[in-house]
Protein backbone atom coordinates (compact mmCIF):
# COMPACT_ATOMS: atom_id res chain seq x y z
CA UNK A 1 0.00 0.00 0.00
CA UNK A 2 1.24 3.66 -1.11
CA UNK A 3 0.58 6.53 1.83
CA UNK A 4 0.07 10.09 0.04
CA UNK A 5 3.19 11.94 1.89
CA UNK A 6 0.64 14.52 2.26
CA UNK A 7 -0.60 12.34 5.38
CA UNK A 8 2.27 11.75 6.69
CA UNK A 9 4.21 15.09 6.31
CA UNK A 10 1.51 17.53 7.05
CA UNK A 11 -1.91 15.76 8.48
CA UNK A 12 0.45 14.03 10.82
CA UNK A 13 1.92 17.45 12.51
CA UNK A 14 -1.13 18.87 12.25
CA UNK A 15 -3.67 16.18 13.88
CA UNK A 16 -1.49 15.10 16.67
CA UNK A 17 1.16 18.12 17.12
CA UNK A 18 -1.31 21.04 16.87
CA UNK A 19 -4.70 19.23 17.30
CA UNK A 20 -3.23 16.56 19.82
CA UNK A 21 -5.49 14.01 19.07
CA UNK A 22 -2.81 11.18 17.81
CA UNK A 23 -6.03 8.81 17.83
CA UNK A 24 -7.33 10.82 15.09
CA UNK A 25 -4.48 10.07 13.11
CA UNK A 26 -4.07 6.54 13.83
CA UNK A 27 -8.32 6.46 13.13
CA UNK A 28 -7.58 7.83 9.74
CA UNK A 29 -4.69 5.82 8.59
CA UNK A 30 -6.36 2.43 9.80
CA UNK A 31 -9.36 4.07 7.89
CA UNK A 32 -7.32 4.74 4.87
CA UNK A 33 -5.56 1.23 4.79
CA UNK A 34 -9.21 -0.11 5.20
CA UNK A 35 -11.07 1.99 2.96
CA UNK A 36 -8.71 2.23 -0.30
CA UNK A 37 -10.64 4.04 -2.77
CA UNK A 38 -13.92 2.79 -1.82
CA UNK A 39 -16.20 2.09 0.81
CA UNK A 40 -16.05 -0.37 3.77
CA UNK A 41 -18.72 -1.25 6.41
CA UNK A 42 -16.47 -1.28 9.78
CA UNK A 43 -18.10 -1.55 13.52
CA UNK A 44 -16.98 0.76 16.24
CA UNK A 45 -15.14 -2.62 17.48
CA UNK A 46 -13.56 -3.59 14.52
CA UNK A 47 -11.53 -0.20 14.78
CA UNK A 48 -11.17 -0.09 17.93
CA UNK A 49 -9.18 -3.24 17.75
CA UNK A 50 -7.62 -2.30 14.46
CA UNK A 51 -6.10 0.62 16.17
CA UNK A 52 -5.65 -0.19 19.40
CA UNK A 53 -7.57 2.61 20.76
CA UNK A 54 -10.68 2.59 23.12
CA UNK A 55 -14.32 2.35 21.26
CA UNK A 56 -14.79 5.97 23.31
CA UNK A 57 -11.47 7.40 21.39
CA UNK A 58 -12.46 5.71 18.04
CA UNK A 59 -16.02 7.77 18.72
CA UNK A 60 -14.09 10.81 19.37
CA UNK A 61 -12.01 10.48 16.61
CA UNK A 62 -14.39 10.02 13.86
CA UNK A 63 -16.01 12.55 15.37
CA UNK A 64 -12.86 15.39 14.56
CA UNK A 65 -12.64 13.72 11.00
CA UNK A 66 -15.94 13.64 9.97
CA UNK A 67 -16.02 17.75 10.98
CA UNK A 68 -12.82 18.78 9.28
CA UNK A 69 -14.16 16.74 6.04
CA UNK A 70 -11.22 13.85 6.20
CA UNK A 71 -13.42 10.98 5.96
CA UNK A 72 -17.23 10.42 5.79
CA UNK A 73 -19.45 8.53 7.04
CA UNK A 74 -23.30 6.94 6.62
CA UNK A 75 -25.35 5.00 8.86
CA UNK A 76 -28.85 3.83 8.10
CA UNK A 77 -29.64 4.22 12.11
CA UNK A 78 -28.03 5.93 15.30
CA UNK A 79 -26.53 2.51 16.21
CA UNK A 80 -26.06 0.50 12.59
CA UNK A 81 -22.25 -0.10 11.67
CA UNK A 82 -20.93 2.94 9.90
CA UNK A 83 -19.81 3.07 6.25
CA UNK A 84 -16.70 4.72 6.01
CA UNK A 85 -15.38 7.02 3.32
CA UNK A 86 -11.85 8.69 3.12
CA UNK A 87 -11.15 11.66 1.72
CA UNK A 88 -8.13 13.08 0.15
CA UNK A 89 -8.90 16.83 -0.11
CA UNK A 90 -5.39 17.88 -0.68
CA UNK A 91 -5.69 15.94 -3.81
CA UNK A 92 -7.03 17.96 -6.85
CA UNK A 93 -9.23 16.34 -9.49
CA UNK A 94 -8.39 17.26 -13.41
Amino acid sequence: MEIDPYVIDVLLPDLVGHDRHPSAYLTYLYLYRQVADNTAELSLRQIAEGTGLSRRAVQAALARLEGRGLIGVERDTITSVGRYTVNRPWVRLG
